[in-house]
């Protein structure tokens, strides 16, 4: 019988549905299910970095892990195994940039796999960053860059994490369409992802996931 991973990694969103039903009919605990379709998240991942499947379907493969994660949610409330999340990210597009699709598309693959993300949104402002990660005590921040001219509002935020004293707490990755290598040595981050399954690869093996 097909498994919810394996539906999920075919993005079956019927199929994934149903399983779901007949596991919680069953007394399956919703985080063993939820365990499942974060496999299948992973699945998808690898299946983007054969070029198998494109943006489009990870952006559809974040949309049912949505639902499924918010038909779980009140059985996961109160549980142990709720309160435990792979780590927290804190994602932003940059100070004067309002483009939202990669971080979007981030934010929806890190939460697929496990992790607790704190999204600030576009035009993110140095000083929010901070702010978040005091706030979170997140250990992995995401930058997201889509115009050239905001490089400059990337370089600002790592000095402000700097400032604040939180530079060697958190490890910071970037990325967006015009960011290189490069950019990401000029402004001072750790990690260049060149899309959001490297970035996802990252956040996993900072926090010694894989």
């Amino acid at each position: 019988m097909e498994s919810i991973s394996q539906a999920m990694g075919e993005l079956n969103e019927d199929k994934v549905k149903e399983l779901v039903k007949k596991k919680l009919a069953e007394g399956v605990p919703a985080t063993q299910i939820l365990k499942e379709c974060q496999k299948g998240m992973v699945e998808i991942g690898k299946k983007y970095e054969q070029g198998t499947y494109f943006v489009s379907e990870l952006m559809y493969a974040g949309e049912i892990m949505k639902d499924i994660t918010a038909q779980l949610e009140p059985m996961l409330k109160g549980t142990k195994e709720s309160e435990k999340t792979l780590g927290k990210v804190v994602l932003g597009t940059v100070k004067g940039d309002i483009h939202d699709l990669g971080k979007d598309i981030v934010g929806l693959m890190l939460r697929g796999t496990g992790f607790e993300v704190i999204d600030l949104g576009v035009d993110g402002a140095p000083e929010k960053f901070v702010q978040a990660i005091k706030d979170s005590g997140a250990t992995i921040v995401g930058m997201s860059v889509f115009l050239t001219a905001v490089y400059d509002s990337a370089t600002a935020t790592v000095e402000a994490i700097k400032k604040a004293g939180l530079r060697d707490k958190v490890s910071i990755m970037i990325g967006g369409g015009p960011v290189t290598d490069l950019v990401r040595q000029s402004t001072g981050c750790d990690f260049y992802g060149k899309d959001a399954v490297a970035g996802v690869d990252y956040a996993l093996k900072v926090v010694g996931a894989r």
